[in-house]
């Protein structure tokens, strides 16, 4: 190169070399609340409000305000006096671990309900 080329690209370079990065966002992942916010609307529209046959007896309770830090979606029995869930869909943290258990997770429909909930936890809005 030059040596009046040179002196010329030194401003440019010293300007260059005093610009920040660009800052990008902590990777954090969803939170647990956001996660099940999507997964207690996919389950409500899909499986309760849908008429679906298998899951017609049941009715759900969204546990979303949870002071445990681990918000919740219940299936109980519709109807029954019995008020133990058949179902327990939860997550916790940040990114979000989700788990689902209960007696219903060892029924035929246990497959259908782990693919379903992996859907929506991860933002697919469809039955």
């Amino acid at each position: 190169m030059r040596p009046a080329l040179c002196i010329l690209a030194l401003p440019l370079l010293a300007l260059a070399s005093c610009q920040s990065e660009p800052k990008t966002p902590p990777a954090q992942g969803q939170s647990a609340l956001d996660v099940m916010e999507r997964v207690a609307v996919g389950a409500n529209n899909c499986w309760i409000k849908s008429g679906d046959p298998a899951f017609g007896a049941y009715s759900m309770a969204p546990e979303l305000n949870s002071f445990s830090g681990k918000p919740r979606i219940l299936l109980v029995r519709k109807g029954s006096s019995d008020i133990r869930p058949l179902l327990v869909v939860q997550a916790e943290g940040r990114p979000a671990r989700l788990d689902a258990f209960g007696p219903m997770m060892n029924e035929p429909v246990a497959p259908r309900i782990a693919a379903d909930v992996r859907r929506w936890s991860g933002g697919a809005k469809g039955c």
